[in-house]
Order: structure tokens, then sequence, then C-alpha cells
């Protein structure tokens, strides 16, 4: 689950973060720069008429370090300050997160959304700068706590109708019933009872999204809230996007629940790459083409 503190990676998610922040902040600064020489060059090469009284420069941003163009934003600065000085890490591995991370510096800024609020939300909001990113999680309290420490994050609450001990009946039904293969223009609409129907926030159902991460709910005991929903509806939600791919991440595949619903219903065929116990599947819209099959044809 990915509220349990795991530290056995805390160095090294640590230094990831740390230089990430650090390329962030080159990035501004070379910009800045090269802007500014731009502006430079600009002025210096307009011919200047006897009439014109000449002006002192103005550049749109100062190249005082100080300044807005070369701070990182304050979003960015709370998550290096947090990972740096916590001993709190993430559940994911280094190598794990870097899977995400490099689709996220593909696409972001981007809308991501992630089935689960935990120690690493921070930072996968933060490695979407600029984009939007919600959570969505199923324990009220533990939203409250979280929001009270990172205000900016944005999470929604999620009452989930299943158990774990549900998976093996949920599993039949998907397999048979012809509504779980239907792409209808909006998952909110689906008939199939593997569906997230009317649980989800209203704009999780509007919003296209680029990444969505299937981290929760909690799953790893008979009478808990599995995953089952979460993983069907994430790819349900890829498949009915007007046009485009949307990449679906699954964790703690290592467990029977998360293995078999992935890739039954995120596809093997759309399966893009594994690392320890997290899955990467490429998921493209289905309604840009009518014909084509809930998951590829061997």
């Amino acid at each position: 689950m990915m509220m349990r503190p795991k530290t056995q990676y805390h160095l090294n998610l640590k230094l990831l973060i740390f230089g990430l922040f650090l390329a962030f902040l080159l990035l501004f600064i070379l910009r800045t720069n090269f802007f500014s020489s731009s502006s430079k060059q600009t002025q210096s090469s307009k011919p200047s008429t006897h009439n014109q009284q000449e002006k002192p420069q103005s550049l749109s941003c100062p190249l005082h370090p100080t300044s807005t163009c070369t701070k990182i934003p304050p979003s960015l600065v709370q998550a290096l300050l947090h990972y740096t000085t916590s001993s709190i890490t993430p559940q994911q591995t280094l190598r794990e997160i870097s899977v995400t991370s490099r689709v996220l510096e593909r696409k972001s800024p981007c809308n991501f959304m992630i089935f689960g609020l935990g120690h690493d939300s921070l930072m996968w909001s933060s490695l979407n700068h600029g984009g939007r990113t919600i959570f969505v999680e199923e324990d009220k309290s533990w939203i409250a706590q979280m929001k009270q420490r990172f205000p900016t994050l944005e999470s929604y609450h999620i009452v989930y109708d299943s158990r774990v001990r549900d998976a093996d009946e949920l599993m039949q039904i998907g397999k048979v019933d012809q509504e779980c293969k239907e792409v209808l223009g909006n998952a909110r609409h689906s008939q199939c009872q593997l569906a997230l129907k009317g649980l989800l926030p209203p704009e999780v159902y509007e919003i296209e999204w680029d990444l969505i991460m299937v981290d929760a709910p909690t799953g790893y005991f008979e009478d808990a809230p599995g995953r089952m929903s979460a993983i069907y509806t994430a790819g349900l939600i890829a498949r009915n996007r007007e046009a485009g791919e949307t990449d679906v991440f699954v964790h703690d595949v290592n467990r029977v629940v998360e293995d078999q619903f992935s890739r039954a219903f995120l596809c093997d065929g759309y399966m893009r790459e594994q690392e320890g116990r997290l899955r990467h599947f490429t998921i493209p819209s289905h309604r840009a083409n009518v014909g084509r099959p809930f998951c590829p044809e061997n």
C-alpha cells in the first residue's frame, strides 16, 4: 500500500529528487541568460535615427539571481525541502519511479491521475509541474492529514464498493460480459459491473488523462478494498479519450489481483515495460478507431 513508509531506498531517492531540482534550476538560469542575450543582440542591431531618443534597455526579467526568472517555483522548493529532510520515503523503488518519471519528462505538463495518496504524492505533483495532478484516496482522515501538510495537493475521497475477496467473480464478469468491452464515449456511463460509476468526482470522467497510476486502494488482504475496479476503470478512461494514448502504470503486480487484472483489462499487447513491481501500459484511443478490439490481437 502506498501509505506505508519504506526506507531502504531513502538515500537514492533523495539524490534523485535533489538532482532533478538542480537540473530544473540550471534550466531556468540558462533560459534566462539565453533570452537576455538575444534581447541585447536585437537591440544593438536596430539602426539608430537622429531624432530617436535613446532609452535605457528594459528587460522583461532582470539578471539578478534572486529575480522571479531564476527562482525555483515555490511548489518545487517545498518538495525539495521535504524529501531532503524527511526520513520517510515512497514505497516504490528508484528504478520503479524512473519508469514513470521518464514518461513525465516527455509529456509534462499534462493531466496525471493517481489512485492513492501517499508519501510520494508531492514528488509526482512536482514532477508534473505546470500540469494537473489529482489523487483519489480511500482514507478520509489521511486526506485531511496530507492537506494540512501539503495544501496544494488536489485529492478526492472515494469509497470502493468491492473487496479483494470479490476478485474471482469480477474477473469472470469482465471476461464474459460484452458491456465490459464497450467504449461508449464516457466511462461514467459504462454498464460493466467492474467500472467505477458515480464513485469518482465528475471531472475525472470529463478530463482526458495523459497518465494514470494505480497504486491503491489497499488490496493486500481479503476484506480490504481491491484494485480490480481501479485497474479496469483506468483502462476504460484511456480507451474513451477522443484521440491519442494514455500511459497507465500499475504498482504491486507481484500480487495476484494486480497481476491478473492488469494483464486482462490493460492487455499484454499494450504492456511496454515492467520494472520490479511496476508495469507500464500504453493504451490508445478506441474512439478514434471504432473497429479496434478491446485488446490487440496476437
